[in-house]
C-alpha cells in the first residue's frame, strides 16, 4: 500500500460545505448557499478525478492514517481511509453523480423556504457516503453506514410538516436499524475471532481458511449477518418496504440516495467482504436467492403503479436485486458494473421524473399526464435514453451490465438466469408503459392544473404553475443531458471485460475463475444465444407496452378488471405494508389484540418492566434505611461487613 497524505480531504470537503451552510445559510443569499454547496461537492469530484487519473489495475492501494483511535489490549482500530480499485469506482460514482444532482437541486429547490437546510443535508450525506466507501476498516464503514441513514432520515422527511413525509423518514430510519443490528453482530464476531476490523488484517486471516461446504460455521454466520445489514440498506426482501415510501422526499433526494448512492451501500459492503462470502457458500446462496426473488417481486409491483416516482422506486428495488444476484453467484465485478451503470440511468430517470413533475406543477399521477413530448422535448429525449438503458436495449449502458449478470447467473444455475430474464421482460414493459403514459397520446391533466401555481410539495415552479406544461430550466436539463450521455456510452467501459480486469486485484475470486472456466468449456455460442434471448425479451416488453398503452389504450383497464383480485393485490403491493402493520406496528385487529402479541407485550415486555420497577422500588426502600445518619449504626454495618469477609476467608481456607 502507498500512503496518500491528502486522501482525507475528499470526504472532508462536503462536510465543510454542510457545516458552513448549516450554520450561516439562514442569513445568506441563495446564490451564496448554492456556491458553497456546489464548490465543496465539486472539489471532492475534482479530487476523485485526480486520484483516478493515476490509478490502474496494477496500482497499489492508497491509505491515509489520520489517528490512532481505539486501543484495548491487542485490539486496535485506527481512523483511516483506503482507496483501491473498488472504492475508486464508488468514489467516482458518488462524487460525479452526486455533483450533477447538486446542480439539478439548485433549480428544483430554489424557491423552497428551507433551501439552505436542504443543501446542507445534501452535503452532509455526501460526507457520510464518502466515509463509507473510503473506510479502511469495518468500524469506519459503520460510521458512514449510520451517517447515511441519518442523512436519509433528514432528507426523506425534509418537508416534515407533511405527515406522510415525516412518517416515511421514520420508517426508513427504523427499518434500516433492523439491518444495522445484524451488521453490528457480524462486527462483534469479527472482533471476537479475528481480533481486528481492518480489512487487510481480517481478509488475510480469512483467506487461508477452507470454504464451509459441509455445514454452517463462523464465516457463514458472519456472512448471513452482513447480508442482513446489506438487505436493510439496499432494500431487499424483507426489508425493502422503506424505499418506496421514501419517495415522499424531494425528487433530488430520490435520485441521490435511492438510486445512485445510499441504496448501493449494501451491495458495496457485500462486494468488499467477498473474501468472507467466498468461504461461506451458504451465505452466498442466500444472497443470490434473496436478490433473485427481490428482482422479480419488485418488478411485478412496478407494473401496476401509477405514481411516476413509485414506479421508479420499485424499479430500483428490482435492479438492486440484480446486483445481489450477481454477488450471490460470485460475479462481484458484474454486480459493481451494474451498480455503476444503474447510477447513470436510474439517476437520470429520477431527475427526468422530477423535471416532469416540475413541468406539470407537482402532479405525479401518470394517468393525469400524457402528451408531454410536445411540451418537454429535452426531458422526453433524455428519459427515453435512460429507459432504453434500463430495459437492456443495446448498445445502451444497462445492456452490458445486465447481460453480464445474466451470463454469470446462468453459469451458477439456469434457474437464476430464467428468473432474471423474466424480470428483464417485466422491466422493459413497465418502463415503456411509463414512457407512453407520460409522453404519448394527448395531455390529460389540464383540469388538475387550474389555479395551481405551486407544486405538490409547496415550492414555486418559477412562475409557470398556470396553464400548460413547460420544459424545465437548463440548470435542471444540463445534468439530464450529461447523464443521458453516460447512460448511452457508459457500458462500453465493460467491453472486452476491461471493467472486470480493472477490479481483478480486489476480486481474486475462485468462484469467478471457476465460472469462466465452465463458460469457456461450454463454448461462446451459448453466451451469444443467451444474449439474443435477453435482447428479445426486452424488445417484447417494449412491443407489449406499445400495443397496450399506445395502440390500444383502452385495453389495460379491461385487463385489470378481468384479473380482479390478482390485479388489486399487485396495485396494493401484495398488502405487505398492511401485513407488517398488523404483525409489527399496530398488532390490533378490529379492537381485539392478537394472541401472539398480547402474550409478548403484556406477558413478557410489560411484566418485565413492571416487575423490574417494583423490585427496584422495594430494594431502594430497604437500602435507604441503611443511610440513617447515626454513627453507631454505620459502625454496626461496617462490623457486619467485616464479619462476612472474615467468615468467607476462613471458609476458603478450610476448603
Amino acid at each position: 500500500m502507498t500512503p496518500h497524505p491528502y486522501l482525507w480531504l475528499v470526504p472532508l470537503l462536503p462536510l465543510a460545505g454542510a457545516a458552513i451552510n448549516g450554520c450561516f445559510g439562514r442569513r445568506s443569499s441563495k446564490y451564496v448557499i448554492s456556491a458553497i454547496a456546489l464548490v465543496f461537492c465539486g472539489s471532492a469530484f475534482a479530487m476523485a478525478l485526480g486520484l483516478a487519473a493515476g490509478f490502474s489495475s496494477a496500482s497499489a492501494p492508497y491509505y491515509c492514517d489520520l489517528a490512532h483511535w481505539i486501543r484495548s489490549g491487542s485490539f486496535q482500530v485506527d481512523f483511516s481511509f483506503y482507496l483501491d480499485q473498488l472504492s475508486l469506482v464508488m468514489l467516482l460514482v458518488v462524487t460525479g453523480v452526486g455533483f450533477l444532482i447538486h446542480i439539478y437541486s439548485v433549480g428544483y429547490m430554489w424557491n423552497d423556504d428551507g433551501y439552505y437546510r436542504f443543501m446542507s443535508y445534501m452535503n452532509l450525506f455526501m460526507f457520510f457516503m464518502l466515509t463509507l466507501v473510503l473506510a479502511k476498516n469495518y468500524l469506519i464503514m459503520f460510521i458512514g453506514w449510520e451517517g447515511v441513514g441519518l442523512a436519509s432520515y433528514l432528507l426523506i422527511g425534509f418537508w416534515f410538516t407533511k405527515d406522510s413525509a415525516a412518517a416515511a423518514g421514520k420508517k426508513a430510519f427504523i427499518v434500516n436499524r433492523i439491518g444495522d443490528f445484524g451488521f453490528l453482530i457480524a462486527l462483534f464476531l469479527l472482533i471476537k475471532h479475528f481480533g481486528s476490523l481492518d480489512f487487510t488484517q481480517v481478509f488475510a486471516a480469512v483467506r487461508p481458511l477452507s470454504p464451509e461446504t459441509t455445514g454452517a460455521g463462523l464465516l457463514t454466520a458472519i456472512g448471513l449477518l452482513l447480508m442482513v445489514g446489506a438487505a436493510g440498506k439496499s432494500a431487499q426482501i424483507p426489508l425493502y418496504v422503506w424505499l418506496p415510501d421514501a419517495m415522499e422526499g424531494p425528487t433530488p433526494v430520490s435520485a441521490l440516495i435511492h438510486a445512485a448512492t445510499m441504496v448501493t451501500a449494501g451491495v458495496y459492503m457485500v462486494a468488499r467482504s467477498s473474501v468472507i462470502f467466498e468461504r461461506a457458500p451458504m451465505a452466498m446462496t442466500a444472497v443470490a436467492i434473496i436478490g433473485t426473488l427481490t428482482a422479480l417481486f419488485a418488478a411485478t409491483i412496478g407494473i401496476a403503479q401509477t405514481d411516476i416516482k413509485k414506479v421508479l422506486a420499485y424499479s430500483t428495488v428490482s435492479q438492486l436485486g440484480y446486483m445481489f444476484m450477481a454477488c450471490g453467484v460470485g460475479a462481484f465485478s458484474a454486480g459493481i458494473f451494474h451498480l455503476m451503470t444503474h447510477a447513470f440511468f436510474k439517476g437520470l430517470l429520477f431527475l427526468a421524473a422530477g423535471s416532469v413533475i416540475h413541468g406539470v406543477s407537482g402532479e405525479q399521477d401518470m394517468r393525469k399526464m400524457g402528451g408531454l413530448r410536445a411540451y418537454m422535448p429535452w426531458t422526453f429525449a433524455t428519459m427515453g435514453i435512460a429507459t432504453l438503458a434500463i430495459a437492456g436495449i443495446p448498445p445502451f449502458a444497462g445492456f452490458w451490465s445486465k447481460d453480464e449478470i445474466l451470463w454469470k447467473a446462468y453459469g451458477a444455475s439456469p434457474v437464476y438466469w430464467l428468473i432474471g430474464v423474466v424480470t428483464a421482460f417485466i422491466t422493459s414493459f413497465y418502463m415503456f408503459r411509463l414512457m407512453y403514459m407520460t409522453f404519448g397520446g394527448e395531455y390529460r391533466g389540464a383540469a388538475a392544473q387550474e389555479a395551481h401555481g405551486h407544486d405538490a410539495h409547496g415550492h414555486d415552479d418559477h412562475g409557470h404553475g398556470h396553464g400548460e406544461p413547460h420544459e424545465s430550466p437548463w440548470v435542471m436539463l444540463g445534468p439530464l443531458v450529461i447523464l443521458a450521455v453516460l447512460s448511452g456510452v457508459g457500458g462500453f467501459v465493460g467491453y472486452g471485460n476491461r471493467f472486470e480486469h480493472f477490479l481483478a486485484p480486489v476480486f481474486q475470486s475462485v468462484t469467478e475463475v471457476a465460472q469462466e472456466t465452465s463458460h469457456e468449456a461450454g463454448g461462446g455460442m451459448i453466451e451469444y444465444l443467451l444474449m439474443g434471448i435477453s435482447i428479445s425479451v426486452a424488445g417484447l416488453g417494449w412491443l407489449l407496452a406499445y400495443f397496450l398503452y399506445s395502440r390500444r389504450p383502452q385495453l389495460p383497464a379491461r385487463i385489470a378488471a378481468s384479473l380482479g383480485g390478482l390485479y388489486q393485490a399487485v396495485v396494493h403491493k401484495y398488502y405487505m405494508d398492511e401485513l407488517y402493520a398488523v404483525l409489527f406496528i399496530k398488532p390490533v385487529i378490529d379492537g381485539s389484540t392478537t394472541i401472539l402479541w398480547h402474550g409478548i407485550d403484556q406477558g413478557v415486555i410489560d411484566a418485565t418492566v413492571n416487575n423490574s420497577a417494583t423490585a427496584a422500588r422495594e430494594v431502594s426502600d430497604t437500602v435507604r434505611h441503611m443511610q440513617s445518619g447515626n454513627l453507631r449504626s454505620y459502625a454496626g454495618w461496617v462490623a457486619a461487613g467485616g464479619a462476612v469477609v472474615i467468615a468467607y476467608m476462613v471458609w476458603m481456607g478450610v476448603r
